[in-house]
């Protein structure tokens, strides 16, 4: 069976999703690369968020919705983000895809 190569974005943690009293942790917006209207960032609910941290931890999230209309989406993670990652870099990619990264070797 051939092996089908799967469409992955990567984007940019904006921050954490604040209401006027209070800041969701669990809740990260995110500015998906080459996505720039609502309409496009509605196809992606559902798709999975990975960010990787320098140390090579794995933070594994879930896109839940669009906030606002210029393709910034709202990824939920358990655990939560740590407030290092803003303005790190994340992968987004379909469900059911899983992402394999190669060690490095000294």
């Amino acid at each position: 069976m051939a092996e089908q190569q799967a469409r992955v974005y990567t984007g940019l943690v904006i921050g954490y999703r604040l209401g006027s009293n209070t800041q969701y942790e669990r809740q990260v917006l995110i500015r998906v690369d080459g996505v720039t209207s609502s309409r496009e960032a509605s196809r992606l609910i559902g798709w999975r968020v990975l960010y990787r941290d320098s140390k090579g931890n794995e933070y594994r999230g879930k896109i839940v919705r669009v906030h606002g209309g210029k393709g910034v989406v709202v990824a939920v993670f358990k655990p939560n983000l740590p407030g290092q990652a803003r303005g790190g870099n994340v992968y987004i990619y379909p469900k059911g895809v899983e992402l394999v990264f190669e060690e490095k070797r000294a």
